[in-house]
């Protein structure tokens, strides 16, 4: 029986495309543009898994499963509400598995991350938390060695946890929630400019723009009161820092480590904690996503 796994970790722009051989070696990696809607994904993952199985020389018929990673709610193999991919309701599990005719597992992006940050650190981190910092904010958690997805599937939404009753007014319509100050469209919701991106916002700190250098401070901010939640709560040996705003890689991390320095400062009760030290960034260019969907349990949505 073949041990070849195929991973998929599909955005809203591009599907990343990992095949992993005997000891989880690396054999093949593709990165194909997305088609958005329902039919778009099925196209854009069944193509992807062409590419990936051509390049290793295998056939689909060859592979153990293949796991996917996808952006919205999932539960059972059926994929709801991924909003940037046109998708509001998708049994993807089943789709490809009739065409595939090998298990296909599905599980939410963020906690395929997740499974991927763990894999990386060798596995022998007992609990960890994958934050990623991206368009958005949340977290995918693995506790004692599995992944955890809370009672309704909502583990690790900790965007929505509101930090400053009389902050600005999040896309969730709360204010002051950690999303609104640790992702790039809350950064662009406080800058307030059409046609605007986060790196837009960085790019007038770095030139000394007042109101830039204040969201980029919140920026700094919320990623450490993420990083407080995560270890106050769940108490994790590791918080891996992943998605797009860790571009900015050590200037972010450092930033957070700095706040959580002055909260040590007044608090022995945190300094002893250590959460500056459990913080790592995301090894760059890592398929990270990808890996960990190629981790998934096989025959389980």
């Amino acid at each position: 029986m073949s041990t070849a796994r195929i991973g998929l970790d599909i955005g809203g722009t591009k599907v990343d495309a990992v095949l992993l051989g005997d000891d989880d070696a690396l054999l093949a990696r593709r990165r194909l543009p997305v088609i958005r809607g329902a039919e778009g994904v099925v196209a854009s993952a069944c193509a992807a898994v062409d590419a990936v199985t051509a390049d290793a020389g295998v056939s689909i018929a060859d592979a153990a499963g293949v796991g996917i990673g996808i952006p919205g709610a999932v539960r059972g193999g059926v994929v709801e509400h991924a909003l940037n991919l046109d998708v509001e309701r998708l049994a993807l599990a089943d789709v490809l598995g009739e065409r595939w005719g090998v298990p296909v597992a599905v599980e939410n992006d963020v906690n395929v991350a997740a499974l991927g940050a763990w894999h990386l650190l060798g596995g022998a981190t007992t609990s960890i938390a994958y934050l990623n910092v991206g368009t958005g904010l949340a977290a995918g958690l693995i506790l004692d060695g599995r992944l955890w997805r809370g009672g309704r599937g909502a583990a690790g939404e900790i965007g929505h946890i509101s930090i400053d009753p009389s902050g600005p007014v999040g896309a969730d319509g709360l204010p002051g929630g950690l999303e609104t100050y640790a992702s790039g469209s809350g950064m662009v919701l406080q800058w307030g400019r059409d046609g605007a991106a986060a790196v837009d916002v960085l790019t007038a700190a770095r030139a000394g723009d007042a109101r830039a250098q204040q969201i980029r401070a919140g920026l700094m901010h919320g990623v450490a009161t993420a990083v407080r939640v995560l270890v106050l709560t769940l108490d994790v040996d590791r918080v891996m820092l992943g998605g797009g705003l860790t571009g900015l890689r050590y200037e972010l991390l450092d930033g957070a480590r700095r706040v959580i320095r002055g909260w040590e400062a007044s608090s022995p009760f945190l300094a002893s904690l250590d959460m500056g030290a459990r913080i790592v960034l995301a090894p760059h260019g890592e398929p990270i996503a990808a890996i960990g969907a190629a981790k998934l349990e096989v025959g389980r949505g």
